[in-house]
């Protein structure tokens, strides 16, 4: 039995790369919705990853189940496919083969984009690294999840990417890992439709990050201070926007309409109707339009 208030409640939901940043926004809005949310990464307590930050896989389940839902760490190199195998055994064994969501939210790719050189100056081994962290742990994820979706013939696929538009986004590692994901969602669409299970692309705007608060010296509390950098941090947004829309997109009985599409932020809490965590609705693409379009070009339609 669902509320509007918890519209996912009884569904189970798997938050891949959910330590932190959008994947850990989604995963604790999905469990404020109601859902019980597989948290998995590998940072945990038992040791961080080599990306070295403090956030963990314990500490997003701890605010899924605080907010209402019920949040299961697990902790998953997503690039070995026999963890992957593992855990999906497990949401099997555990949720009797229910799996209603899957949100592939793994990156870990920050340390390794160069945005200062043209790609012929690149360290290749990095670029590579790059997109087995970004494209091929989502394509081992799917390969053991998606059967769980398929015996039901139900579930909504979310691929969390950056921009839903053709344009270069600035380097080429990037921009392929970005790009390939969003062809990731266009590419299950088309092979899940016969069996009603939705696929799509979601990208935030500007994302307020830990990782993106601490590089500008500020904290959620008084993360305003920050534009005094860059003015156009003050039209950012924070993690459980991502997380409303996906939200949004979960508890809607007609989201196999919009199967295939690379989808935002600033468009979905226009049909929603969602708000950030301050009550606010930015949309960065109006920003881009008033503020960034004369310099850069305009920001591109959706694919």
């Amino acid at each position: 039995m669902t509320t509007d208030a918890r519209p996912l409640a009884g569904r189970t939901a798997l938050v891949a790369g959910g330590t932190r940043g959008g994947g850990r926004g989604i995963a604790v809005e999905l469990g404020a919705a109601g859902a019980t949310v597989y948290v998995t990464g590998r940072s945990s307590k038992e040791g961080r990853s080599d990306l070295d930050r403090p956030e963990t896989i314990e500490g997003t389940a701890e605010l899924v189940t605080a907010a209402g839902g019920l949040g299961i760490p697990v902790r998953t190199d997503h690039s070995r496919p026999e963890e992957v195998r593992a855990l999906v055994d497990r949401i099997d064994e555990e949720q009797d083969g229910r799996l209603d969501i899957l949100v592939n939210s793994v990156w870990g790719g920050d340390s390794l984009t160069d945005w200062d050189h043209p790609m012929w100056e690149q360290d290749l081994d990095k670029g590579l690294r790059l997109l087995r962290r970004a494209v091929e742990t989502h394509i081992i994820t799917i390969r053991y999840a998606l059967p769980l979706m398929v015996a039901r013939k139900s579930g909504l696929v979310v691929e969390v990417t950056d921009g839903n538009t053709a344009r270069y986004r600035g380097t080429l590692f990037y921009d392929l890992a970005k790009s390939a994901v969003i062809r990731l969602a266009v590419a299950q669409a088309e092979e899940l439709r016969p069996h009603d299970i939705a696929a799509v692309a979601v990208t935030p705007g500007f994302l307020r990050s830990e990782a993106m608060l601490e590089g500008f010296g500020v904290t959620e509390a008084n993360w305003r201070e920050g534009a005094a950098r860059d003015p156009h941090f003050a039209y950012s947004e924070t993690p459980a926007y991502l997380g409303r829309a996906v939200v949004a997109l979960a508890a809607d009985p007609d989201v196999i309409a919009k199967s295939g599409q690379a989808l935002a932020t600033w468009g979905l809490y226009k049909e929603y109707g969602f708000t950030d965590a301050d009550g606010t609705q930015p949309d960065f693409e109006a920003h881009w339009a008033e503020a960034l379009e004369g310099e850069y070009g305009p920001l591109g339609d959706p694919l």
